[in-house]
C-alpha cells in the first residue's frame, strides 16, 4: 500500500528527515569525525583591543616536540570576507590586532595539551593604541594609524559604511503632519547562542588535494574563501558540512578559524582539528548589531501613515562581514507593511574594537523594526485609535510596488491581523485589563532571499541535481545547507510531490561541493523559496520521462498519463495503469539512470535605478502580525509573557509542522533579546561569554504560542511557499513592549527590558502622579 498521503506532500506534518538520527544520537557532527594522525589545532589570542605587534617569535613554540605547525599573520595575509565588495579580514592579524581575542597565530599538536604549551611558547610584544569603544569615538575623524581599515574610510573616520536615500519630500510631509511621535533607541548586542560550537577540521593531503569538515551555513562562500587565501584552484579543494548545531545566521560567513585550519594542515600535511570553547564562541561572535536609531513618524490629517524619518547608527565591531548589507537593511526594510509616501533614512556602520557582528536571524531588521511598531502604538494611543485596526488601515495591498520599488507579490497582512485579533479576543482585552495586564499587537514584514547575489555572476542562485537508477531510490543533490531548519525535508518533499511517490525512497545529499551543484547557502530566508523550485523544476523533468516511458510500455499516448501514488495512470481509461517501478523499468532501458537538473536564476530585473536600489529587493515578502498578552509585577518589574498569537503569511506551508517551529524558534530568540539578552563588555574584554552568564530564555520561560499560519499563495513560491524562518522574529519584541505600555504604560528604549529598568521607569511613574501613563524611557 503507498504510504503517500491522499492529498499529497505538500502541507502534510512530516517529521524532520533527520529529526531521528539527531534524537538518537546518529547524527554526525564535525567533532565526531576522527581521522587516522589528526592533530589540535590551537589559536592564540590577542589580550588587547587595539595594539601594534612589534615582535612576534614562535621560533620556540616550532621546536617543541610534538608540535607539527605554527602559522601566523607572516606566514599567510590572504584578504577575504564574505562579501566581495570588502574583503577585510585576514587568517591572522598582520601589523595590529583589531579586537580581544584577534587571532595571532595558530598551533598543530599531537594533543591538547602539547597545543596549549606551544602557545605559551609563542613571544608576542604589543605597542597598545587608543581602543575605539564608543560609537560616537568611531564617528569621528582620526590619524590614520588609529584607523581599523584605512582603505574603508572616506573622511578620516572609523566608518564602514553610510547609506542614504530619500523618497517623496519628507521635510514637507513632516511639516504638514497632523501628529507625530519621534524616540530615540538604543539596542545592545546579542548573539546567536547556538549549541554547537565552531568546529573544523581541515587535511591537506599528499595530492595537494584539500579536504575541510565545518560547521557552516555557507560551504560555497568557504570554498571561494579557502581558494583565495591558499592560493589554490577550487577544483582542488572540497567543502563538506556535517550536521549542524544550530547557526541563526553565526555561521553565515567564512572563517579566520577555517582559514587557520587549512594553514596549518597544508603546512604539516596532517588533518588538523580545531574546536572552539565556549568563550571562543562568544569572541567569534557574528551576532546583532550594537544600534542606536531616532525615528520620527508622522499621520497626516486623515489619521493615515505619511511619513517615515530614520537616523541609523550601527557598531559592526572589527570587521566587515555582511555589514554593507546590514547597513541598508535597516533602512529599506522598515517601512513595509505599510503604505509610504514619503520615506528618508540614513544608516551609518562604524568599526570598533568589539568582536565583529555579522547576520542574525532577521538580518538587519530586527531593530529598527521594534523601533517603528512601537512609535506607531504611541500614535494610536495620541489619536485614540485602535492599534490592529489601524495598521489594518495603513497596510501594503497584493501585487503592488512600495515607495522605493520593492515589488509586493502576495500579501497576507490583513488576514494575519485579522485572524490573530479574533483568536487572542483583542476587542475584549486591549486597554481593558486590570492593572498589570496588557496585550499589545505588532507586525513584520522581511525578504524570502535576495533577488540579487552577493557575487555578481549569471550563476543560478540555486541549482538541484537528480538522479534514479535501478535501485528505484531517488537521490537529490543539493548545496543548500541543511542547518536544523528543514531544508533537506523540504527538497525531498518538493521531489516527491511531483513524483507522487513515497519519500523513503528520496535521499538528499547537501553537504559536499564535489558532488552537490552550486548554491548559496542557508542565510536571507532564500533556501525555501530558491532551492525549493530548483528542485520542484528538476523534479518535473524526470516526470516527463517516467510519463514517456509509461506510454510506450503501454502504448496510451503520454499526454493522458498522471503521475498519482507510487502509480502512472492514464486518465482518460483509469484502468490502464503501471507503477512507478515499472515505468522507472522502462526508462532505465538503453538509457542508464535517470538525470535530471533544474535551477533557479531569481525573477526579471527588479527595483529601480538610484544608487542602492538593489538592497532588500526579494522575489516576494513574507508578512507577520503578531499579539502577546503579558502580566507586569509592578513591585519588581518582572515580566512574563503569557500567549502568543503569531501570524505569519508563509505563501504555502509546505509542511505545518516545520512552519510552527520556526515560529516558535523564532519567538525564543526575540523573546530573548526582548526580557534579558545582552552582550556585555568589561571596556573591550566580553564579560559574559559564557551560557550561564549569558541568559537565554528557559523551556519555564516560554509561553503558550499559538500559530496562525496564513496562506497567501505566491505566484512564484514553489507550491506557493515564502519564507518562514527570519520573518516570525520581528514582531515578537515590539509586541512584548507594547503589551508593557498597555499593563504598566511604561515605554522601553532601550533592549533588553528587563526587571531593573521596568522597576526604574515604574518608580518614575509613580513620581508623576498625574500622569499614570506616561512615556518613559529606559
Amino acid at each position: 500500500m503507498s504510504k503517500v498521503p491522499e492529498k499529497g506532500w505538500i502541507g502534510a506534518r512530516i517529521p524532520l528527515i533527520d529529526a531521528r538520527r539527531k534524537a538518537t544520537g546518529e547524527a554526525i557532527y564535525t567533532d565526531d569525525i576522527k581521522l587516522p594522525g589528526m592533530l589540535v589545532g590551537k589559536i592564540l589570542r590577542s589580550p588587547l583591543a587595539h595594539a601594534r605587534i612589534t615582535r612576534l617569535d614562535v621560533s620556540k613554540a616550532r621546536a617543541m616536540p610534538g608540535v607539527h605547525a605554527v602559522v601566523s599573520g607572516r606566514d599567510n595575509q590572504g584578504r577575504f570576507g564574505v562579501l566581495p565588495i570588502t574583503q577585510d579580514e585576514t587568517p591572522f592579524a598582520g601589523e595590529k590586532v583589531l579586537f580581544v581575542g584577534d587571532q595571532v597565530a595558530a598551533v598543530a599538536a599531537v594533543d591538547e595539551e602539547t597545543a596549549l604549551a606551544a602557545l605559551d611558547a609563542i613571544e608576542v610584544e604589543y605597542e597598545e593604541l587608543k581602543a575605539f569603544l564608543r560609537t560616537k569615538d568611531c564617528l569621528k575623524p582620526v590619524p590614520q594609524e588609529l584607523q581599523l581599515h584605512p582603505s574603508r574610510s572616506k573622511d578620516g573616520s572609523n566608518i564602514m559604511k553610510t547609506v542614504e536615500q530619500h523618497f517623496g519630500d519628507v521635510p514637507e510631509a513632516l511639516k504638514n503632519a497632523a501628529v507625530q511621535v519621534s524616540g530615540k533607541f538604543k539596542m545592545i548586542g546579542v548573539t546567536h547562542a547556538f549549541t554547537e560550537p565552531h568546529c573544523v577540521i581541515a587535511h591537506y593531503d599528499t595530492e595537494d588535494h584539500l579536504t575541510l569538515w565545518s560547521a557552516t551555513q555557507v560551504p560555497h562562500y568557504v570554498h571561494r574563501a579557502l581558494a583565495k587565501v591558499l592560493e589554490l584552484p577550487m577544483h582542488r579543494i572540497q567543502v563538506i558540512r556535517p550536521m549542524v548545531g544550530g547557526a541563526f545566521g553565526g555561521k553565515s560567513d567564512p572563517f579566520p578559524h577555517e582559514m587557520a585550519a587549512a594553514l596549518l594542515s597544508k603546512m604539516c600535511r596532517k588533518p588538523v582539528k580545531i574546536l572552539f570553547d565556549r568563550e571562543e564562541v562568544f569572541i567569534s561572535n557574528h551576532g546583532r548589531h550594537p544600534t542606536e536609531n531616532e525615528l520620527t513618524v508622522g499621520l497626516d490629517a486623515e489619521g493615515k501613515l505619511s511619513v517615515l524619518d530614520l537616523d541609523v547608527v550601527i557598531d559592526g565591531g572589527a570587521w566587515g562581514s555582511f555589514g554593507v548589507v546590514t547597513t541598508y537593511y535597516n533602512g529599506v526594510l522598515t517601512q513595509g507593511p505599510y503604505r509610504m509616501n514619503n520615506f528618508r533614512f540614513r544608516c551609518r556602520r562604524v568599526y570598533s574594537n568589539k568582536p565583529p557582528c555579522g547576520a542574525m536571524r532577521g538580518h538587519g531588521a530586527v531593530n529598527t523594526r521594534y523601533a517603528y511598531e512601537t512609535l506607531i502604538d504611541e500614535l494610536c494611543v495620541l489619536t485614540k485609535q485602535d492599534p490592529v485596526q489601524f495598521r489594518i488601515d495603513n497596510a501594503l495591498p497584493s501585487f503592488t510596488k512600495t515607495i522605493n520599488e520593492f515589488r509586493i507579490t502576495s500579501n497576507g497582512v490583513v488576514e494575519c491581523l485579522e485572524r490573530a485579533r479574533e483568536r487572542s479576543g483583542w476587542a475584549e482585552k486591549h486597554d481593558k485589563l486590570p492593572h498589570g495586564h496588557g496585550i499589545g499587537v505588532a507586525c513584520g514584514f522581511y525578504i524570502s532571499g535576495s533577488a540579487l547575489p552577493i557575487h555578481w555572476t549569471k550563476l543560478p542562485q540555486s541549482t538541484v541535481h537528480l538522479k534514479i537508477d535501478l535501485d528505484g531510490g531517488i537521490t537529490v543533490h543539493s548545496l543548500a545547507a541543511e542547518i536544523g531548519q528543514g531544508s533537506d525535508t523540504m527538497l525531498a518533499q518538493c521531489v516527491a510531490e511531483v513524483l507522487r511517490c513515497d519519500m523513503g525512497r528520496i535521499r538528499v545529499y547537501s553537504g559536499n561541493t564535489d558532488t552537490a551543484p552550486i548554491d548559496l547557502g542557508s542565510y536571507s530566508s532564500r533556501v525555501t523559496f530558491m532551492a525549493g523550485n530548483a528542485a520542484r523544476r528538476a523534479a518535473l523533468k524526470i516526470k516527463d520521462k517516467l510519463i514517456r516511458a509509461a506510454a510506450k510500455k503501454t502504448g496510451y499516448p503520454w499526454e493522458g498519463f498522471v503521475l498519482d501514488r507510487e502509480e502512472l495512470v492514464f486518465a482518460p481509461n483509469p484502468e490502464v495503469r503501471i507503477s512507478f517501478d515499472e515505468a522507472l523499468e522502462q526508462a532505465l532501458a538503453e538509457n542508464g539512470a535517470l538525470i535530471a537538473k533544474g535551477a533557479y536564476q531569481g525573477p526579471p530585473k527588479l527595483g529601480g535605478t538610484f544608487k542602492g536600489a538593489a538592497a532588500g529587493l526579494a522575489p516576494s515578502y513574507s508578512f507577520s502580525a503578531f499579539i502577546t498578552e503579558v502580566k507586569v509585577d509592578p513591585d519588581t518589574g518582572i515580566v512574563k509573557v503569557l500567549k502568543v498569537w503569531a501570524a505569519h503569511d508563509c505563501g504555502k506551508a509546505l509542511n505545518p509542522l516545520a512552519v510552527e517551529g520556526q515560529i516558535e524558534g523564532s519567538i525564543h530568540m526575540g523573546l530573548g533579546q526582548a526580557l534579558m539578552e545582552d552582550f556585555r563588555y568589561n571596556k573591550a574584554a566580553v564579560l559574559n561569554a559564557n551560557l550561564l552568564d549569558y541568559r537565554t530564555p528557559s523551556p519555564m520561560q516560554m509561553p503558550e504560542v499559538e500559530c496562525i499560519l496564513v496562506e497567501s499563495n505566491d505566484p512564484e513560491g514553489p507550491f506557493g511557499a515564502k519564507e518562514c524562518g527570519e520573518g516570525p522574529l520581528l514582531p515578537i519584541l515590539p509586541s512584548v513592549a507594547n503589551a508593557i505600555y498597555d499593563a504598566v504604560g511604561i515605554r522601553a528604549r532601550e533592549l533588553p527590558m528587563t526587571p531593573d529598568v521596568i522597576w526604574k521607569a515604574l518608580q518614575k511613574q509613580a513620581r508623576s502622579p498625574s500622569r499614570p501613563r506616561v512615556t518613559s524611557q529606559s
